[in-house]
């Protein structure tokens, strides 16, 4: 939802000064076992969305729903003090490369010419649309440079009904396919 996402947005901001943390993430609707084992341990009510800072094992900070704001948020990261970096062993990495895979695909097969404008506007809307992953805010960007915000493009596009056909989209995916590869770190064929 908006306020989900509003909020990991903060949360990444935040985590993007401190390379000291280890962050966890559950995805409550798949895994609701985690979070209830959190609340249990933590005597913390579960809310979604909800931050939980954790020093020496025990939380020292949680804040819920539209009370996750930039000040809020600094308020409790002050109360985890700086520590060693963490060693980072790849895995975000791996986890948006195999996240970030149908994109790159979809555009492949576009600008190949495996298929036509209409198919590749109706699947890559319809993939971005329906896509539930925590994005970065880059890559929501590099996502959002062909087509921007997915809803109202959707919504323009059945007001024409394809009288209108964007001339840019085939510029516009060639540079979102180059702009993911660069930023899953592999060089553009």
């Amino acid at each position: 939802c908006h306020k989900t996402m509003q909020g990991f947005g903060f949360v990444q901001e935040q985590l993007e000064q401190r390379t000291d943390l280890m962050v966890g993430l559950i995805r409550v609707v798949e895994a609701r076992p985690a979070s209830n084992f959190v609340a249990e341990q933590t005597q913390i009510r579960h809310e979604s969305p909800q931050v939980i800072l954790f020093k020496d094992g025990q939380a020292v900070f949680d804040v819920d729903n539209w009370a996750i704001t930039p000040d809020v948020l600094s308020e409790g990261f002050a109360r985890v003090p700086n520590g060693e970096p963490v060693e980072s062993s790849g895995a975000a990495q791996t986890a948006a490369e195999q996240e970030l895979r149908p994109y790159v695909r979809l555009l492949e097969a576009f600008l190949g010419g495996e298929i036509d404008e209409r198919e590749f506007e109706f699947s890559y809307t319809t993939l971005f649309r329906d896509d539930a992953s925590l994005r970065s805010k880059e890559e929501v960007e590099i996502l959002n440079s062909i087509f921007g915000d997915v809803d109202k493009h959707m919504t323009m596009h059945m007001m024409m009904a394809g009288r209108d056909h964007d001339q840019q989209i085939r510029e516009n995916a060639q540079a979102a396919y180059d702009r993911l590869r660069t930023y899953l770190g592999q060089a553009a064929s």
